[in-house]
């Protein structure tokens, strides 16, 4: 039989058949093929009776991050706010940039909009090509249409920590009774409360996934595909690239730059650039070596 994988947890993965949720261990093979079943895989298993199972083989996947451990997600929701804790849109382009290259769409949801509006994200992501929504998971305002949004769809949930990721979802749903965290006024940050990585159901007909914060998102996802491919995974990028004066422009301070041409004609904007700028420096020390010893 098939199913998908629910959660993960203690060496245990959560199989939703469509007729139970059986608890499976994985083959010994995974393991020599260092290969890991993933929340949002679709395998084959084989039942065992009294509600247990082994999962046999891992159907092809769309896409899988490492961190968040997850698989065949339609869209990365990034939760950012204007208020405490405020979201660098720094963390939003890295992390847009990791699921470009995964084929993954990317929405961005500015929460808490009933104690700061977040005009300046809300500009920066909307004219970048980016769905953008603003709520409110303590007045309600927007949730309606985030419902329509993430309707027949398997979407993973991520901000800084704080944000409002489990308050969202609890509003979405009222079955919903994710623990939520308490912002740090002295830091500007919340304490992280979701532990693990698992797949919901809501009563509107999307299927969502509460990840950890930004943080998650680590060096394994920082790698030389996304270095070679960096430009076209920003999205306001495309129309520019392969009118550069040089072939191999790396649209950061060359002559003749088409990238650079928009952004000072104001297509492009400049936090948008500057992130840009950081990832670009920070992948620019990985070698091809280093992907070959892998």
């Amino acid at each position: 039989m098939t199913g998908r994988i629910q959660k993960a947890l203690s060496g245990f993965y959560y199989v939703d058949t469509g007729a139970e949720v059986l608890r499976c261990r994985a083959r010994g093979k995974f393991r020599k093929e260092g290969v890991s079943p993933l929340v949002g895989d679709q395998v084959e298993l084989r039942a065992l009776g009294n509600g247990e199972g082994f999962v046999e083989r891992i159907l092809p996947r769309r896409n899988a991050f490492t961190r968040p451990a997850v698989a065949n997600i339609d869209q990365l929701v990034v939760i950012a706010s204007g208020a405490i804790p405020k979201t660098d849109p720094f963390l939003i382009d890295r992390v847009a940039s990791i699921a470009a290259l995964k084929d993954c769409r990317v929405m961005v949801l500015l929460n808490k909009c009933d104690l700061d509006r977040a005009d300046e994200l809300y500009a920066i992501y909307q004219s970048s090509g980016f769905p953008t929504l603003r709520v409110s998971a303590e007045t309600g305002e927007g949730l309606e249409d985030l419902k329509g949004l993430i309707a027949g769809k398997l979407s993973a949930f991520t901000g800084n920590s704080g944000v409002g990721k489990s308050s969202i979802l609890n509003a979405l749903d009222p079955d919903f009774q994710l623990q939520v965290g308490e912002v740090s006024t002295a830091l500007g940050r919340g304490r992280h409360t979701t532990r693990h990585v698992e797949l919901h159901r809501l009563s509107c007909g999307a299927e969502v996934v509460d990840t950890p914060g930004f943080s998650s998102f680590e060096a394994e996802e920082l790698n030389l595909e996304l270095k070679r491919r960096l430009p076209e995974t920003f999205l306001e990028f495309r129309p520019y690239l392969g009118q550069c004066r040089f072939v191999g422009c790396a649209h950061t301070r060359e002559q003749g730059c088409a990238v650079l041409e928009a952004l000072e004609q104001g297509g492009i904007r400049k936090s948008r650039h500057q992130s840009y700028l950081r990832l670009y420096e920070e992948l620019k020390p990985l070698q091809d070596w280093q992907e070959k010893k892998k």
